[in-house]
């Protein structure tokens, strides 16, 4: 049976990336709107009732109405939002498959699923094991520091990069209010707000989350031997999230662009008991298209 698919907002970075992994999968038949029919409500809502499933490619207010028109149809399409409006609203599971031992269970049983940001999923996927075992404490001051590329800011930063009129590197959201520490909270098992310290190179794809750590500081005083463990236990092998098996003296953010793959690395010394945790991923891969396709097979069972 061939699942329609409509892609709301598929002009933007994720909606184009989404189009282009769906192209030649089948069993998908990709459905639009054209010309006026974007603007129109009642085009729109005869498309939502056409179709299986919608994916929300859209600033957070247009996502709302979108999801709000999708939920009110009787028997309506299934609804993954793409934007940051519902990943901690009531009523939507979150679209991180990985994150615990139920949770691709719940996307495939729900009816709206919030796809996750890209930097909270390495920062979520490196810090939900550690809070869940009880080595962190929901309240202990966390620091996370992350750079992408510049892809994930959008078309008008995308362009100053590709014109050369963009700096080398640079450090944003100084006010420490980005849109992604809700949900590094909530599902990062933190009750106290973390330090989150963003930053875009002259790059395009590719990103690195760390997360500086005391070992003296955590519940148990663990080696880096342990923190590894803890990370292959929670996570398993063969998946899109794997851990390294071992470290070099360095690190660089672009090897897995293009793919879905999340790679987790333990640095640091047990000598100085310090430790550096780093989720490694494409930012519009795993942290953005490539996990919404991913939720949408669960959520279609293809």
């Amino acid at each position: 049976m061939t699942a329609r698919i409509f892609i709301d907002g598929e002009a933007g970075t994720t909606g184009l990336g989404i189009r282009d992994r769906l192209a030649n999968k089948a069993g998908i038949e990709l459905r639009s709107l054209n010309g006026a029919d974007r603007k129109s409500v009642a085009a729109k809502t005869a498309l939502l009732r056409e179709v299986d499933l919608v994916i929300l490619c859209l600033p957070d207010d247009a996502a709302k109405e979108t999801a709000a028109l999708a939920g009110s149809i009787e028997n309506g399409p299934r609804v993954l939002d793409a934007s940051t409006a519902h990943r901690t609203a009531p009523g939507w599971i979150y679209g991180f498959p990985e994150m615990g031992p139920h949770q691709a269970d719940a996307i495939k049983a729900a009816r709206f699923v919030s796809n996750p940001g890209c930097y909270a999923t390495g920062a979520i996927a490196l810090l939900h094991p550690l809070t869940g075992a009880g080595l962190l404490a929901s309240d202990a001051p966390v620091a996370i520091n992350a750079i992408s590329g510049y892809s994930g800011g959008g078309k008008a930063m995308i362009a100053e990069h590709e014109a050369g009129e963009a700096p080398a590197f640079k450090l944003y959201a100084l006010g420490l209010g980005h849109k992604h520490v809700p949900e590094i909270m909530a599902y990062g098992g933190l009750t106290r707000r973390p330090i989150f310290v963003p930053s875009v190179g002259d790059f395009a794809q590719g990103m690195l989350v760390s997360i500086p750590l005391f070992l003296d500081d955590l519940v148990g005083k663990p080696t880096l031997a342990d923190l590894r463990q803890l990370l292959v236990a929670h996570y398993g092998t063969g998946g899109y999230v794997r851990v390294a098996a071992s470290e070099e003296a360095e690190i660089e953010p672009e090897s897995l662009n293009g793919g879905n793959s999340l790679e987790l690395h333990v640095f640091g010394s047990d000598e100085t008991r310090q430790a550096v945790l780093v989720a490694k991923l494409d930012n519009l891969g795993k942290g953005a298209s490539g996990a919404a396709v991913q939720n949408l097979e669960l959520m279609l069972g293809l």
